[in-house]
């Protein structure tokens, strides 16, 4: 099997960090983010050494799709944080192929409409050290353990065909983030590992403001806290 997908997340997105109480901002965090998702290329071939290669997005077409993920923050000591992140995504397509189209031991022929489907929800846990703590400046690097339940489909009247796909992915986990002010900063973080087998990467760069900020910063940790991104 080969799969090369890349879903571009654009629109609209709002990312809320939220802790679970004043007294423990510093330790607890909750991020909620939604927009919407766009394929920039979504290429398939199932199985990789007989069948047919088709785009989702240049033979059929992909509908933009609603998106949300929520990650939840443990940060155990001053330099070490544990993480969760959940986050679904489906993406609906149809059209027709010009060429007759094997997939997953099934043949699509041409110029007959057809259904797609492509679900890829991510469930990550994650580990960071944080060596780099202070007023304006965060950084860390860690390892998230990624787990993908993909699923991904072609349907045309009574014609059916699927390839699913559950595994587990370990990745590179990093965060750089510079303050600009009490509750707001700029992010860069992500999840990424590339290899002959191919390559995943989840990579968030923009502006987060928290949805509340004590009013006193305490050991230069008040502020914006993790958001790992799908």
């Amino acid at each position: 099997m080969r799969m090369r997908p890349t879903i571009e997340l654009l629109a609209a997105v709002l990312i809320l960090s939220l802790p679970s109480e004043a007294q423990a901002q510093d330790r607890w965090r909750f991020d909620f983010e939604n927009g919407a998702a766009i394929s920039g290329y979504n290429d398939v071939r199932i199985p990789g050494d007989a069948g047919t290669a088709f785009s989702f997005t240049d033979d059929l077409t992909s509908d933009t799709s609603y998106f949300w993920r929520v990650q939840a923050d443990l940060r155990m000591a001053r330099n070490h944080v544990v993480s969760a992140l959940i986050a679904p995504l489906r993406v609906d397509a149809a059209g027709t192929f010009d060429h007759p189209v094997s997939f997953a031991g099934t043949t699509f022929a041409a110029g007959v409409p057809v259904k797609g489907l492509y679900v890829f929800n991510s469930y990550r846990l994650t580990y960071r050290w944080e060596p780099v703590q202070n007023e304006q400046w965060r950084f860390g690097v860690g390892l998230t353990a990624k787990i993908r339940d993909a699923v991904t489909r072609l349907e045309a009247g009574d014609a059916m065909a699927e390839k699913t796909n559950v595994g587990a992915v370990p990745l590179v986990n990093f965060l750089l983030e510079r303050r600009l002010g009490r509750g707001v900063a700029v992010r860069v973080e992500g999840d990424a590992l590339a290899a002959p087998q191919g390559r995943a990467e989840d990579i968030f760069a923009g502006i987060v403001v928290d949805a509340w900020t004590s009013p006193v910063a305490q050991d230069g940790l008040s502020g914006p806290r993790g958001r790992s991104g799908q």
